[in-house]
């Protein structure tokens, strides 16, 4: 604990500026999602008793009209208290009218349900509004993230060692990985040290020696030791090709495979497209794989003005993308309204079967984090900008709706979950099982917090 007296004053800043973006983050997912409650409370008729932002001992409150407003102690949460919910606490005709325990089934259900509804919401608005300005917005699919190589450099560390296209690493040094970024991690932190890869290659599984190579990158004015092993890179192939454009004309199709230029070889997308800008209005000559056909297009890249460092220059442009499964973009503010939707079920899609993935052993439950992972996360966003906070708001607003209809006694889940039973039995759960199944739902809670806060810490010391 005496090391903390020895930090740096810049240290002890960046540590300020992180619990700051934490509360910032934090704040605006919990008042969302108990907003949702709370309107659909007062939609419905049932009296709000308390709205609160964190749990625990109040810090500050104030009464407006029949609601307690407040801030907690402790800001990992946040509550709404409903009137009724025990019905020993309604008496009269007009508090059973006002009581949530005396609601029907389905106004209880949208109460519930109303919290991570609102999560989902958020997300929404926030991906519509940054498509709706033109940007592109990452959505990927779990393909996206898996530790496959699609793209590999000759003469690099991972083609020296018979790494293949194709193959997926399934364990680095004996650790299991399941998720790209925990192979990147791997090779960022071997310090050029030799790397054990155990690789899956249809039903085989074979063992790699692989050696990263340092390279020297400039990083914030600095000289910066990177380590690599040349799978980095995107596959060349495309996945979209527009309409009217020189690629459209000279015959390419969505899933084409740019197999070389003008006789060279290519073997990643930023090689292909540095070929194309660098020959505006000069035929090229591409093979591209189709299936099990090659075939031979011809292509002359359009000229486009652009400016690069200071100076307008002209660049060649086919009109293609790729690999779009990852990219979404708007043409204009009503597509972008579609395309939000089109984003936030992406990003849903790809919480729940990552979900699926942990309970089931797939990936490693490492990828779990808690409060420190979220605050590190807010603070590096906050460093790059406005947009990078509302984009990882807008993620874990989505991991939060997810989380919170786990079928898990204490969360809204679990209290759909015994609305369901409800319905099916034409009666509610008795007091003493909805007791029962609290305290393994809050028991379960605690477990997997926990767990969260452990893996926080070793990410910590790892760094």
């Amino acid at each position: 604990m005496l090391s903390v007296f020895t930090w740096s004053p810049e240290s002890i800043w960046l540590l300020t500026q992180k619990v700051w973006w934490f509360l910032i983050v934090l704040g605006v997912l919990v008042s969302f999602h108990e907003l949702g409650h709370f309107l659909a409370a007062r939609w419905v008729g049932v009296k709000v008793l308390k709205f609160s932002l964190g749990f625990g001992p109040k810090l500050i409150g104030r009464q407006i009209g029949e609601t307690e407003y407040l801030v907690s102690a402790v800001p990992l949460g946040g509550y709404v208290k409903l009137f009724g919910e025990e019905e020993t606490e309604v008496v009269t005709a007009e508090e059973k009218r006002r009581s949530f325990s005396h609601q029907t089934l389905p106004r209880k259900m949208f109460v519930v349900a109303a919290g991570p509804g609102f999560n989902f919401l958020l997300a929404y608005l926030i991906f519509a509004s940054w498509l709706s300005t033109g940007a592109p917005l990452f959505v990927p699919t779990f393909r996206d993230l898996t530790p496959d190589v699609e793209a590999l450099r000759p003469g690099s560390p991972a083609d020296q060692a018979g790494l293949k296209l194709g193959d997926r690493i399934i364990r680095v040094n004996e650790r299991d990985i399941s998720t790209r970024s925990e192979l990147l991690d791997a090779v960022a932190k071997s310090n050029g040290k030799q790397l054990t890869m155990d690789v899956q290659r249809g039903d085989q599984i074979k063992t790699l020696l692989i050696t990263p190579l340092a390279t020297t990158v400039q990083e914030n004015g600095k000289d910066t030791v990177v380590y690599h092993i040349g799978i980095e890179e995107t596959a060349p192939v495309i996945t979209a090709v527009m309409n009217g454009s020189p690629a459209m004309a000279a015959g390419f199709r969505d899933g084409d495979r740019v197999v070389s230029i003008e006789g060279q070889e290519i073997h990643t997308w930023s090689q292909m497209t540095g070929f194309v800008k660098e020959n505006p209005n000069r035929p090229l000559h591409f093979q591209v794989k189709r299936g099990e056909q090659l075939l031979s297009l011809t292509v002359t890249p359009a000229a486009e003005k652009t400016v690069v460092g200071g100076k307008t220059v002209e660049v060649g442009k086919i009109g293609i993308s790729g690999p779009g499964r990852s990219i979404i973009r708007s043409s204009n503010p009503f597509m972008a309204a579609f395309h939000g939707l089109q984003a936030t079920w992406g990003w849903s899609e790809l919480t729940v079967i990552g979900i699926y993935k942990m309970v089931t052993g797939e990936i490693s439950s490492k990828n779990i984090g808690g409060p420190l992972t979220i605050a590190n996360m807010s603070g590096e966003a906050a460093t790059q900008g406005a947009s990078s906070v509302a984009f990882l708001i807008a993620i874990l607003s989505i991991n939060l709706g997810v989380l919170n209809l786990l079928p898990i006694p204490i969360l809204d889940g679990g209290h759909l979950l015994f609305f369901g039973i409800e319905a099916i039995l034409r009666k509610p759960l008795g007091e003493r099982q909805r007791e029962i199944a609290q305290q393994v739902g809050l028991l379960l809670l605690v477990g997997i917090m926990v767990f969260a806060f452990w893996n926080d810490i070793e990410r910590l010391i790892s760094h």
